[in-house]
């Protein structure tokens, strides 16, 4: 279980598990570029980034495998959905390999956030903002000590914004991960306890 992160690149910046971050920046300052360095998805920058004391360079092949299966949740910028499969199935190739969530949490998730009809339609007959909800309830049925949400509402509505931050409220309480959330001007609706500037 990891209990904070800390990055030394251009400025000190610390994670807390169970806390709450919004970083901000212009576009193409860096703020995806940050998420991937945490994930050891690039190694292309120069500092240190640590993981509960250590440095993420030092972790094998195994030990990011896990990383990733258990203490680290993405809902990436793009998205990375798999075009040809419904939105269900691109949940649940993930909840194959997690064996997290039920199938009926699932639905529930689609229908509050006004999906339910796209749940066997393949992903790339989906609007954006419709698919930006697929990934996000695929990053909720990932085992985490961060989720990270590169993002998340910059093509949906304030209403739909609102109902996501109220389903991650109640998943937050219930499994005390902290949220790392970057933002280009529009915010995910939560509370947060630091503003980080690059």
């Amino acid at each position: 279980m990891i209990t904070n992160i800390d990055i030394l690149i251009h400025q000190p910046i610390h994670f807390e598990r169970g806390k709450n971050y919004c970083v901000e920046a212009a576009s193409g300052i860096g703020k995806s570029s940050l998420l991937h360095f945490i994930g050891g998805f690039r190694t292309d920058y120069e500092g240190a980034i640590t993981i509960d004391g250590r440095n993420i360079r030092a972790f094998s092949a195994d030990e990011k495998s896990a990383l990733y299966r258990t203490e680290l949740a993405y809902m990436f910028q793009d998205l990375r959905l798999f075009p040809n499969l419904t939105g269900y199935e691109n949940v649940e190739i993930v909840n194959q390999q997690t064996h997290f969530r039920k199938k009926e949490y699932i639905r529930a998730l689609f229908e509050q956030l006004g999906i339910a009809e796209k749940w066997d339609q393949p992903a790339r007959l989906l609007s954006w903002g419709q698919q930006q909800r697929v990934a996000f309830i695929r990053a909720l049925c990932q085992p985490c000590s961060f989720l990270l949400l590169d993002e998340p509402v910059s093509h949906l509505d304030d209403e739909n914004g609102k109902i996501m931050a109220e389903i991650l409220k109640k998943d937050q309480a219930e499994r005390k991960y902290g949220i790392i959330a970057t933002s280009l001007g529009k915010t995910l609706p939560i509370h947060y306890n630091q503003h980080v500037q690059l």
